[in-house]
C-alpha cells in the first residue's frame, strides 16, 4: 500500500493559530513558507529580530492553553494574518507594521493566563520560520503513533494537538523514528529526518475549546516509554508537496 499525504498544515504566528494547505513548495535549508513566520515574545524574552531563539522566550500553548483554539489564515499578498478564537471577533492585521502591535496585544490578552510573562512584542527572523528547532525544521507526522496514543488513553484525540506540518499514514505506530539519519521524499521534496519530537503541555489542550483535557505526556510515558512524537526533518531537496503525494524512506 502507498503511503500518502494526508494533511498540510502551516502556522503562520507561532503557537497562534494554524492554517490547512493543499499544497505547499519547499526549499532547501529553509522552513516552510508561512509556517512560524512570526513569533510573540513576552515581556521577559530577550528575542529579536537578529536570530533564532529558544521557545521559552515565547508566548506558547504549554504555558497559555486558550492559543491553541486559534485559528489563522495567512494572506501572502497582502502581507497580513486573520486570527479566529471561539472567545473572540477575528482579527485581520499586519504583524510586521508597529502600529498593528497595540490590536494584536489587545486581542490576545483575554486569552492569557493571569500570573504569566505578558505577550510584548512580535518578533521575525529574515530568512527561517521560528521552529522549536535551532535549524529550520519541518515536522513529519505519522497517524498511525496518534491512533495508538488514542487507544492507550481510551478516548478521541484531535492530531491537531501535534501542530505537525505533514502528515501521513504509515499504518503502524512509531515506525517514523526509525528515520532518525535517513532520507524521506515526500512528493518532489526529499527530508533528512533529524531529531524526534519531545512533546510538552501544549499537547494536553484540546484544540476546539483551549481546555487541557487529555493527559498526553502521562499517556506517552506510561505506555511508550518515552514522551515523543513525530519527527523535525531538514529540507535537503526541495520541491512542491500535495495531498496525496506519496511517501518513500529513501
Amino acid at each position: 500500500m502507498t503511503h500518502t499525504v494526508t494533511e498540510i498544515w502551516r502556522h503562520p504566528v507561532k503557537s497562534h493559530g494554524r492554517e490547512a494547505l493543499e499544497s505547499v513548495t519547499l526549499t532547501a535549508g529553509q522552513t516552510m513558507p508561512g509556517d512560524r513566520v512570526w513569533a510573540v515574545a513576552h515581556e521577559a524574552s530577550s528575542a529579536d529580530d537578529s536570530a533564532w531563539a529558544p521557545c521559552s522566550n515565547f508566548s506558547r500553548v504549554a504555558k497559555a492553553p486558550q492559543l491553541m483554539a486559534i485559528t489563522s489564515a495567512y494572506d501572502v499578498a497582502a502581507g497580513t494574518v486573520t486570527l479566529s478564537h471561539p472567545a473572540r471577533d477575528p482579527l485581520t492585521f499586519n504583524p510586521d507594521t508597529s502600529e498593528d502591535l497595540p490590536r494584536f496585544l489587545d486581542w490576545v490578552r483575554p486569552l492569557m493566563p493571569t500570573g504569566r510573562a505578558a505577550s510584548a512584542r512580535i518578533v521575525r527572523v529574515p530568512g527561517r520560520g521560528m521552529t522549536d528547532t535551532d535549524f529550520p525544521s519541518v515536522t513529519l507526522c505519522n497517524l498511525a503513533s496518534h491512533r495508538a496514543v488514542e487507544a492507550a488513553m481510551g478516548q478521541d484525540l484531535s492530531p491537531l494537538r501535534w501542530r505537525g506540518n505533514i502528515w501521513f499514514d504509515l499504518e503502524d505506530a512509531w515506525v517514523e523514528h526509525d528515520w532518525l539519519g535517513r532520507e524521506v521524499q515526500i512528493g518532489a521534496a526529499v527530508f533528512l529526518v533529524r531529531e524526534r519530537t519531545q512533546r510538552c503541555m501544549a499537547t494536553t489542550a484540546n484544540p476546539a475549546t483551549g481546555l487541557r483535557d487529555a493527559d498526553t505526556l502521562k499517556t506517552l510515558n506510561g505506555s511508550f516509554g518515552h514522551q515523543d512524537f513525530s519527527v523535525y526533518a531538514e529540507v535537503v531537496r526541495g520541491g512542491d508537496i500535495r495531498l496525496g503525494d506519496p511517501v518513500k524512506v529513501l
